[in-house]
């Protein structure tokens, strides 16, 4: 079997110890956490721009409507998350693990994502327009709508995932991998070069295929 060109993401293990628990009611915004435990935590309608989580662990977390615009989230495990709507525009994600989260509305543009693995979630909108992400992983995720029009992403896997919309208008592909996931429709094709799809995948993009290039199939 021909070993495939495309480079899988760079993620490694992650592993936090010595944790203190932090109940989150003393959060404000322009906080450095580091080494917290947060343990069914409702920080929802909190203003909590610019803050830095480093070495956390998230458990049962709800961030709804939690401002995080400019947040910094720094070799973090989260668990089980709940948000309709979770805004997080201009954050910055590293070396971060996500598992069986529950989030509506993803605001995540802008944002800068490194070594991210996101497991076992469903996503209903995730907006990731005009963001960098680079060795990055969603495993076994369902997710309505993902946008990343516009981003700029190096060394992305989505791995058995089903997605209804992928929007890539403008988007500059290296090393995405998408055999392994479903998809009902994409917008903007021209976006998908330096993507790697399978045969099935590419029956199904045939036909938007040969709208845009004009081809009259019969």
């Amino acid at each position: 079997m021909a070993r495939s060109r495309t480079r899988s993401p760079s993620i490694d293990p992650l592993r936090l110890d010595d944790l203190s628990d932090n109940d989150g009611s003393t959060l404000r915004s322009g906080d450095s956490m580091e080494a917290q435990r947060f343990t069914g935590c409702d920080l929802s309608g909190r203003d909590l721009t610019g803050v830095s989580f480093t070495e956390c662990e998230f458990s049962a977390v709800t961030f709804t409507d939690t401002k995080l615009r400019g947040a910094t989230f720094s070799e973090c495990l989260a668990t089980d998350l709940h948000a309709p709507v979770f805004s997080a525009p201009r954050s910055t994600w590293r070396e971060v693990r996500i598992d069986h989260a529950r989030l509506g509305s993803v605001e995540a543009y802008e944002a800068q994502l490194r070594s991210v693995h996101i497991d076992g979630s469903k996503l209903d909108f995730v907006n990731l327009r005009n963001a960098t992400l680079t060795d990055v992983l969603f495993s076994n995720c369902i997710i309505a709508e993902l946008d990343l029009g516009n981003s700029s992403v190096q060394r992305l896997e989505l791995q058995n995932c089903r997605i209804g919309i992928l929007d890539v208008n403008g988007a500059k592909f290296k090393d995405v991998d998408l055999r392994s996931s479903d998809f009902d429709a994409v917008h903007g094709l021209e976006g998908l070069r330096g993507a790697t799809i399978d045969d099935a995948q590419l029956t199904l993009f045939a036909p938007l295929l040969a709208k845009q290039l004009g081809i009259i199939v019969e």
